[in-house]
């Protein structure tokens, strides 16, 4: 046999360079179908995940994909059980037709090395995409005919360029039914696996985790609520909780992909990385935020603050504090982290604080239509779970019922129609707080000693009491999930079975 009987003159006729041909290595190509072909097991021991798209050569990639198709339903794959799927393919008939499949495995050459072969493939179908990507990044570079946005450029460069770095180059734009389906059996079986029965990474709150079953990758989830509800306090115990899972389990030798724990990205647009860090200090030692603040603690305090801090030097929490960050610049951050940290989660205090491109500046609704689809965008990119804060509109204030409502999401629809899951969060007793009378003192009327006593009782109800309202969800249903909030040291909890008595809190 001739080693020009494999060789394949490729119908792509794009070039990296005048004189110059895309790596390839036809090859090898043929040498390593012929192994496949000769003892169908070398595909079960390849540490490289080699794909149809990774071949150079149009006819090699007809061919392997329908090898991963019969060895998919258990058949044993030779040049005999392939030929009848290629006797109609007109580039194999220029080629000798089904004799060419025999030819594949007349030498045998491809058993000796088949990883080293796959390898090769994969290298060199990388290098291919690295062409494809600077070959569009010069030409858009080079067309100013439109608007020039370099900016926009560089993150879209980026955004490919991560995508080869994954090995999921723009050829493989849509995956099979039966991958998809493979997939999802995955996430079932983890969810059933799972003590709290989580198919996403545990928001660390049995009572949330039930409602929503996690929070699943490329999701993107909107936590909204007015001023003091305690927005930023609940994703910081998420964080930490999500983050701390991952530890323990990788301590208890747990596969990363059985974790429901997940490392974990927060962008702080509004807090620095020191306050984000003082409230996770101040729930895990339980001493309260003011008082480290204000250094008011004492020496059993300060060692007992010291104990947690070296539980949490090993934390994989990422905090990211760079303030008036563009949605461009955080999409770019987070792949970042994603490929050097392996993130799991990506919280964004808040959306508002975002900034778009710039061309959509002139009108705030467009900008944080364009920041929502972005983050939604990062979510299913990175195929993580994305949690975004956002503020709420003042007409909750105008209403006699508080709790919020869709509508009332700050400056654009947009954000309700991205979002997967809208959360909100509401503290009944931060508003009857609010309407404290006059405190009585001796000698006022009884009115006033009873209006204050029926306030007290009322507080008494009330105080520490959270839900978190659960307002859209693509998933599930919808409905409340009642939580304690201990204002303290800003933690949200369980509420403990006491806590439950005589409440009568279903989902509606």
């Amino acid at each position: 046999m001739a080693e020009t009987d494999l060789i394949i003159r490729s119908d792509d006729t794009t070039a990296a360079a005048p004189g110059r041909s895309l790596p390839a290595n036809v090859e090898a190509e043929a040498a390593f179908l012929g192994a496949v072909l000769i003892d169908n097991r070398v595909i079960e021991e390849l540490a490289t995940p080699i794909r149809p798209e990774h071949f150079f050569e149009p006819v090699h990639q007809r061919i392997y994909a329908r090898i991963l198709q019969l060895l998919d339903r258990s058949a044993v794959v030779t040049p005999v059980t392939l030929r009848p799927y290629f006797e109609a393919d007109e580039a194999l008939k220029e080629l000798g037709g089904a004799a060419y499949l025999a030819r594949l495995t007349a030498d045998g050459q491809g058993l000796l090395a088949p990883r080293e072969l796959a390898e090769q493939i994969y290298d060199l179908a990388l290098l291919r995409e690295l062409v494809s990507v600077g070959r569009e990044l010069v030409g858009k570079a080079m067309d100013t005919s439109e608007s020039v946005a370099p900016l926009e450029q560089i993150e879209q460069a980026e955004a490919a360029l991560y995508k080869v770095a994954e090995g999921a180059g723009s050829q493989s734009e849509a995956q099979s039914f039966g991958l998809a389906t493979r997939t999802a059996i995955s996430a079932i079986e983890k969810a059933f696996n799972s003590g709290g029965h989580i198919s996403g990474k545990t928001t660390g709150l049995t009572s949330v985790n039930e409602k929503i079953g996690g929070l699943h990758d490329s999701d993107l989830i909107i936590l909204a609520g007015r001023p003091g509800m305690g927005k930023t306090s609940l994703v910081t115990n998420i964080a930490f909780n999500a983050a701390d899972r991952l530890l323990r389990d990788q301590a208890d030798g747990i596969p990363l992909e059985k974790s429901v724990g997940a490392a974990v990205a927060f962008f702080s647009l509004e807090m620095s990385a020191d306050q984000l860090a003082t409230r996770i200090l101040a729930e895990q030692s339980g001493i309260s935020s003011e008082a480290l603040r204000m250094g008011k603690i004492s020496r059993e305090d300060f060692q007992q603050l010291s104990f947690a801090s070296q539980r949490l030097a090993e934390l994989p929490l990422y905090i990211d504090d760079t303030p008036a960050l563009s949605i461009a610049a955080l999409r770019a951050r987070a792949r970042r982290l994603k490929r050097r940290h392996n993130i799991g989660l990506v919280i964004v205090d808040y959306l508002q604080l975002l900034q778009g491109t710039g061309r959509a500046t002139d009108n705030r609704v467009n900008e944080i239509s364009e920041i929502s689809r972005g983050l939604k965008t990062l979510a299913k990119e990175l195929s993580v779970p994305v949690i975004a804060l956002s503020q709420l509109s003042r007409a909750v204030e105008s209403r006699d019922d508080k709790r919020p409502m869709l509508s009332d999401l700050r400056e654009s629809g947009s954000i309700e129609q991205d979002a997967d899951m809208v959360w909100f969060v509401f503290r009944e007793d931060y508003y009857v707080a609010a309407k404290e009378p006059k405190q009585p003192t001796d000698g006022d009327d009884p009115k006033i000693h009873e209006a204050h006593a029926t306030w007290a009782a009322e507080m008494e109800r009330v105080h520490g009491l959270a839900e978190l309202i659960v307002a859209k969800q693509r998933h599930g249903a919808t409905g409340k999930v009642r939580m304690r909030f201990e204002s303290r040291i800003t933690r949200f909890s369980d509420l403990a079975p006491e806590d439950m008595r005589n409440q009568a809190y279903g989902d509606e």
